[in-house]
């Protein structure tokens, strides 16, 4: 196996920052059990200079949410010239904006649940938008991850409050119709489906507390149909071709008792924390955590600039009458 000179970027600017300080502390541990020469970096105000300083080959994004995971990073790293995990600029910029892509989502005929967007300055007129979307509502942040801002209204009363709260990350909130369901997430390596998890939470949703906190039961596979589960597999990949993705990701959905699977979110930068997701998934397909790792540095790369030649000049045909 070959050394290379990795910078582990973790850290960030925003709320989620906590969360990618284990993620990218455990995958450079990880890295330096393979012998790589693993640089811990800090991402935030003079990440470029940073990058030079530490003077890099690739670089591992351990990074979450707004500033990190929406294509802001990694244009920087292209410009730059080097190599980094996870998907491009543009696939991270449209999973991050979750309004975005639904809309992508819809055109390639994979269902999410209805709702609208709100950005701050309407919070005091939610109840008029909100129309007959009906209750029980989720409210969360148009752009972010980790369940961070997520709500689950159960009356008009709470909804302002709710949707004010997710504005504070980003300043725009998704609102969408409750869908009842069991979570499933399926896991994405390569362009391949690596296997699916469910998720059976405490609550009514999977939010920040249980997910980092403990609380959440979790079934390797899920607990439906072989057909059922095949059917939700296919809609990950679609969903991931659609929004160009590449490397590792992470598709969630919600699987009701009555009616068909939803597609809810695609998260380019998964958590690779002890309680995440997809290290639990890579387990249950006997892959250890350093050989996940590894397996995601070695899809590292900076997307195609290359620039087809120029047509060879011609002279024009000179046409002849008679």
């Amino acid at each position: 196996m070959t050394s290379r000179r990795v910078g582990v970027l973790m850290g960030g600017w925003g709320e989620e920052r906590e969360i990618s300080l284990k993620t990218g502390e455990a995958i450079a541990a990880a890295l330096e059990t393979h012998g790589h020469q693993v640089s811990r970096i800090d991402a935030g105000p003079g990440l470029d200079q940073k990058l030079r300083a530490a003077n890099i080959e690739v670089a591992f994004l351990a990074l979450h949410g707004r500033m990190g995971e929406d294509g802001k990073v990694q244009g920087l790293l292209e410009v730059m010239g080097i190599p980094y995990t996870g998907s491009g600029v543009l696939a991270s910029a449209l999973a991050m904006n979750k309004t975005f892509a639904k809309k992508l989502f819809r055109q390639h005929n994979l269902a999410t649940p209805t709702g609208y967007t709100v950005d701050a300055s309407q919070v005091a007129m939610v109840n008029e938008l909100h129309c007959d979307l009906g209750f029980p509502c989720v409210v969360k942040p148009a752009s972010g991850g980790s369940s961070v801002g997520l709500s689950l209204v159960q009356r008009a009363e709470e909804l302002e409050a709710a949707v004010a709260h997710a504005c504070r990350y980003g300043g725009e909130a998704l609102v969408e119709r409750y869908v009842k369901g069991r979570e499933v997430t399926v896991a994405i390596l390569g362009g391949e489906v690596l296997g699916s998890c469910e998720i059976a939470a405490p609550g009514a949703t999977f939010d920040f507390a249980t997910k980092y906190e403990g609380g959440a039961k979790y079934h390797l596979p899920p607990r439906i149909s072989p057909t059922r589960l095949a059917n939700i597999e296919a809609m990950a990949l679609t969903a991931w071709r659609a929004l160009g993705c590449r490397g590792a990701a992470r598709i969630d959905f919600l699987c009701p008792d009555v009616g068909n699977e939803v597609l809810l979110e695609v998260n380019t930068l998964p958590g690779m924390t002890p309680t995440s997701l997809l290290p639990k998934i890579a387990k249950a397909k006997g892959l250890t955590f350093e050989q996940l790792c590894e397996k995601v540095l070695s899809l590292a790369v900076l997307e195609s600039v290359d620039v087809l030649p120029a047509p060879v000049a011609t002279r024009p045909m000179e046409l002849r009458v008679g």
